[in-house]
């Protein structure tokens, strides 16, 4: 019998990683990384990453397995997933995937949408029309155009806004629309999710900010300056996008004070939990546990017992 996969998905700094560690210590679980921050070498504090001792220890996967001046796509993530999944199984181990990279888990899960090219011509004159009228504006319009995806997308990032708005543009289809056409790249596989949402976001936000000032005192500053220092490295790469990264970066490049810098990762951190949980609302077919709740983890942990069991000739 196929053993089944499991998915502990969730906002940035829920505890995924403990959660999955302490699992991983009493089943045979591999673990694989769902984080698009992870793939990257070089990029150690400010993604929490897992220590080496502690991969040595406990296997996980997607992990260290790209140069920051390389682009990791969800595309990749998919065809890299299922491959280890089949890989996890054929040693009789359970798949366990972890990470808060909702449009990777959203691949994997529906599939990707055969989408056109990019157009040069169309970007620029979205672009134009950005600086026209801003951001806010193009939002509206895609929210008229595919209601469902820019119910997904932040009105603050144009990326996603504007690969929206290309789609619709260049085919006549919604991007939505085109995504429901899609098939699960797991196919039969028996999956079983759930999500670590912490029910007080004023609790969360505080601890955000603590997770972010810890990472200074660790050395998140030497580190993104080091990337710096490689001289093949600039703000555009995916890697220095990564939240906190960029902050830091613009400070040493002067662009703002340091104080200000350590403000906008906290900001810039929060709302990238905000907008996983916006994900996580809209997804059916996840189980929701509030971690900071008494005997959370071993009610939880008693659930996958359960679920290996009923998967266990």
């Amino acid at each position: 019998m196929t053993a089944p996969v499991i998915v502990l998905t969730g906002p940035t700094g829920t505890g995924k990683t403990d959660w999955a560690v302490r699992l991983a210590e009493m089943l045979p679980v591999e673990i694989v990384s769902v984080d698009s921050a992870l793939v990257y070498r070089g990029l150690d504090i400010g993604t929490a990453k897992p220590s080496r001792e502690l991969r040595a220890r406990i296997p996980h996967h997607l992990i260290d397995i790209c140069e920051p001046t390389e682009t990791y796509s969800a595309g990749r993530f998919v065809s890299d997933a299922v491959a280890l999944i089949g890989e996890i199984q054929s040693r009789n181990r359970m798949p366990f995937l972890v990470g808060g990279t909702m449009l990777y888990l959203r691949a994997l899960w529906r599939g990707i949408a055969p989408l056109p090219q990019a157009s040069p011509e169309v970007r620029e004159l979205i672009d134009q029309r950005a600086a026209r009228e801003g951001w806010a504006a193009l939002h509206a319009e895609l929210a008229r155009l595919d209601p469902p995806t820019a119910a997904r997308i932040h009105p603050n990032d144009p990326q996603r806004i504007q690969r929206a708005l290309e789609v619709s543009i260049t085919t006549g289809r919604p991007i939505s629309e085109l995504q429901r056409a899609t098939r699960s790249a797991l196919g039969d596989l028996p999956l079983h999710r759930w999500a670590l949402v912490s029910a007080n976001r004023v609790t969360m936000a505080e601890r955000l900010e603590r997770r972010f000032h810890d990472m200074m005192r660790l050395g998140f500053l030497d580190e993104v300056a080091a990337l710096r220092a490689r001289g093949d490295l600039t703000a555009d790469h995916p890697a220095i996008r990564a939240v906190g990264y960029r902050q830091l970066w613009a400070y040493l490049e002067g662009e703002f004070p340091l104080e200000e810098a350590v403000r906008r990762g906290i900001t810039a951190t929060r709302q990238l939990a905000k907008r996983q949980l916006t994900w996580l609302r809209s997804e059916p077919g996840l189980t929701w546990i509030n971690p900071h709740e008494e005997g959370a983890f071993e009610s939880w942990s008693a659930g996958v017992h359960a679920v290996l069991r009923q998967h266990t000739p």
